[in-house]
């Protein structure tokens, strides 16, 4: 992570350097093609069988030199390959890691807001039940996590405490909710 001059943190970005990765690794496969040489074992074996007819070399060498260089050839091809898959797999997780990246952050930041409008909510409720305001005792219930709905309880009627509880019930159905809320109940 880098620090700007403003204090502020700021992140290279992941894709950034995937992408980087991704490109390094497309360059390391064609500078192995342009290394490479093809050619067909037909071919090379017509090539060296003419050899040994002008009596250039024995057949025994001759079988020999077709057999290391066919298993070279087939190693080279293999690690090519296995070069070319890891770009692929590269590029096929990228818009996964990308997705979840965003998720994340996202979900970061859904939790500081939040956790950052609590306090004005929990005084807004305060203050709307004291003027009878008809609604949900608890103002956005469904993006509180246990913990901030077991302080709000504190504050609330037996009346609604099972207003509470029964929505709990009917959606997410949280157990430290519905404990928090049946423990406020039977202490009323």
């Amino acid at each position: 992570m880098a620090t700007s001059s403003s204090g502020k943190s700021t992140k290279k970005s992941t894709g950034a350097s995937e992408s980087s990765r991704a490109e390094q690794s497309v360059q390391a496969f064609r500078d192995a093609l342009e290394k490479s040489v093809t050619i067909s074992r037909d071919r090379l074996q017509e090539v060296i069988d003419d050899a040994v007819k002008r009596g250039r070399m024995t057949r025994g060498d001759a079988d020999e030199m077709v057999g290391r260089l066919v298993t070279r050839g087939r190693d080279q091809a293999d690690e090519m390959i296995s070069q070319l898959e890891r770009v692929l797999a590269q590029v096929r997780d990228a818009p996964g890691r990308a997705r979840q990246g965003v998720g994340s952050r996202a979900e970061r930041a859904r939790k500081r807001a939040v956790k950052a409008a609590d306090k004005p909510l929990a005084g807004a409720d305060r203050v709307r039940r004291a003027a009878r305001v008809p609604g949900f005792p608890i103002t956005a219930y469904d993006d509180l996590s246990v913990r901030q709905i077991d302080r709000r309880i504190q504050e609330l009627s037996r009346a609604e405490l099972r207003r509470v509880r029964d929505y709990e019930r009917r959606n997410k159905s949280r157990k430290g909710v519905l404990r928090s809320v049946d423990r406020k109940l039977n202490d009323a």
